[in-house]
């Protein structure tokens, strides 16, 4: 019913930058919030950032003054800009969505993307 599709993940120095994108489709007829979690093997996932639909943001303090997340309501597309990345940053980042299908709101992710940071 919902998909999310994210891309941008990779390899990068520590110091370097990446930009994450995560576009969702499917039958949904609105998206609240959207956001970032991030879960390394064996943890739980958790928060790196999200957006609400009017704009308002909320931050891990781990990367608070290094990352901005923003979003293009046309284009249903919410984006990470991961800027003076460190090696802690190195996980599997998921994007999220809280969408209305029918009548009901609903928790969705993608398939994830890998971040590795060199140190």
């Amino acid at each position: 019913q919902v998909q999310l599709v994210e891309s941008g993940g990779g390899l990068v120095q520590a110091g370097g930058s990446l930009r994450l994108s995560c576009a969702a489709s499917g039958s949904f007829f609105r998206i609240n919030e959207m956001g970032w979690y991030r879960r390394a093997p064996g943890k739980q996932r958790v928060l790196v950032a999200v957006i609400s639909s009017g704009g308002s943001t909320n931050y891990a303090d781990s990367v608070k003054g290094r990352f901005t997340i923003s979003r293009d309501n046309a284009k249903n597309t919410v984006y990470l800009q991961m800027n003076s990345l460190k090696a802690e940053d190195t996980d599997v980042y998921y994007c999220y969505a809280k969408c209305l299908v029918q009548i009901l709101w609903g928790d969705y992710w993608g398939q994830g993307t890998q971040v590795t940071v060199s140190s």
